[in-house]
């Protein structure tokens, strides 16, 4: 055999690059998550700007936009759970991932434990979208990692990743159910009952909520609405008799009313609240009544509603002047006279015992809006309660102040944590923080009437898994002296 090298072999032609598919729906998923990390937007603030954009250029239709709708708010309201997940498949700490990275991840985890998407199909899209949204080294990353998710099922990985009950019940919860472990432990508080009523919370608490409209009195109705949805797009509300509900998929913004400010969307909770207040036993006059915190408008143009059906004034004050502006829109075109005023309620423009009637729902968590805002569990830390806590003490001091001798003050929150609801007012009533106002408990519960498990007042908690409401808080308070 000679020395002479034998000739090489064909070469394998190398493969040739191809550019990633840019996949409108999950490229603008991707943008909201980001703007909720980064910017800590809301996801329900994002979200429609951005549709609105995609459908002007021609990129979307209605499946596109429920298709994005679902990846963001699905990935917002499992995301400890997919962290969880996400964290057993990656050789690092989660806080070592990159955020944008991890928004990919958790996107593709959405799509393959909580979607009804083809497995491999969920893989592909989102490796897809980290290409473009990455570049192709860390999609390899992101290839790897959902590949490990995909071999097991939501259950599966929940059994493997919680712990097990009956050894840490609060942490199991947290896991299972993505909430952050100390508004497990506060809303079980709130809650006082066994594991399926907690459960049952938390699980209300990812489910997509209902979008509910109000007929504002004097100028719209719930029959106007209804035959405008036709039967197939609109339910008439469970409690309060201003309340519509849509059918899933219904726009809001397609009919008259609600764009001409007759009617608006409104949870029946809050609806329920103002209404309540407005219903109170009172005796004497009945002519000026206040909404001290009535930012963003929606419960003060329902009581502006009603207060003209009965010949009284509305004065609707806010701190925030935009927010000011928001309820002035709100109570555009009301039937009778109102006045809407920028001023704080704690240190307030008006006289001392002034009002008949005064609605004072105070800045708080927002724990009882979590199916709304799914991001905000995230964002919130129990010592940001005590930043509220002066305030909202504060707030309801004027406004029982405000109150007229026999007049009523509703004290409100969209949040069932017993500090910001019972405690503050047993605070109030008993002068801890401040001079005591005479003033005593009115049953609300007579005032919704056909609402069950109300609890044994005489203040009220609303529930999403009970009443299909936010998680609102009333108690109505009569000044005495």
């Amino acid at each position: 055999m000679n020395d002479q090298a034998r000739p090489a072999g064909p070469r394998r032609a190398a493969k040739p690059y191809r550019r990633p598919k840019k996949d409108p729906v999950r490229i603008l998923a991707f943008e909201a998550l980001r703007a909720v990390d980064e910017r800590d937007a809301y996801a329900n603030l994002v979200l429609p700007p951005l549709l609105r954009k995609a459908r002007e250029k021609g990129d979307f239709d209605a499946r596109d936009a429920a298709l994005a709708t679902e990846l963001v708010y699905g990935t917002l309201r499992l995301q400890g759970t997919y962290d969880a997940v996400i964290a057993a498949c990656v050789d690092r700490p989660l806080r070592e991932v990159d955020p944008p990275v991890l928004d990919v991840l958790s996107l593709g985890a959405h799509q393959l434990l909580g979607t009804r998407i083809p497995s491999h199909a969920a893989v592909s899209a989102t490796v897809e979208l980290a290409r473009v949204v990455l570049g192709d080294g860390r999609a390899k990353f992101v290839n790897a990692v959902l590949r490990r998710i995909a071999r097991d099922d939501l259950d599966t990985w929940v059994e493997r990743v919680a712990p097990p009950y009956e050894k840490d019940a609060e942490e199991h919860l947290a896991v299972v159910h993505s909430h952050p472990r100390w508004i497990v432990s506060a809303l079980w508080d709130a809650l006082g009952g066994g594991r399926a009523g907690i459960e049952d919370l938390l699980a209300a608490d990812n489910e997509r909520p209902e979008v509910t409209l109000v007929a504002r009195p004097g100028r719209s109705t719930p029959e106007e609405l209804l035959a405008a949805l036709g039967e197939d797009s609109g339910l008439p509300g469970r409690w309060s008799p201003y309340a519509v509900r849509l059918a899933e998929g219904g726009e809001p913004g397609l009919l008259d009313a609600v764009r001409e400010g007759r009617a608006g969307v409104q949870d029946e909770g809050s609806q329920l609240v103002a209404l309540a207040l407005a219903n109170a036993p009172l005796e004497g006059p009945d002519a000026r009544w206040l909404d001290g915190c009535a930012g963003p408008g929606g419960k003060a143009a329902l009581l502006a509603g009603v207060a003209a059906g009965r010949g009284a004034t509305l004065l609707a004050a806010e701190k925030q002047p935009h927010r000011a502006g928001l309820v002035a829109r709100s109570l555009a075109g009301n039937p009778g006279p109102y006045q809407v005023i920028t001023a704080d309620g704690t240190r307030p423009p008006w006289r001392p015992d002034s009002f008949d009637r005064v609605l004072m729902d105070v800045p708080c968590s927002g724990l009882g809006a979590l199916r709304r805002r799914p991001e905000a569990r995230w964002r919130r830390r129990s010592e940001d309660l005590e930043g509220f806590a002066p305030l909202q003490r504060s707030l309801l001091r004027e406004a029982l102040r405000a109150v007229r001798v026999g007049g009523v003050v509703g004290y409100a929150t969209c949040s069932p944590h017993l500090a910001e609801t019972r405690v503050v007012v047993d605070d109030v009533l008993r002068g801890r923080g401040g001079d005591p106002v005479a003033a005593e408990w009115v049953d609300a519960r007579p005032l919704l009437p056909g609402v069950p498990a109300l609890g044994d007042g005489p203040d009220i908690q609303l529930w999403p898994h009970l009443h299909g409401t936010d998680a609102m808080y009333l108690a109505l308070l009569r000044r005495t002296a």
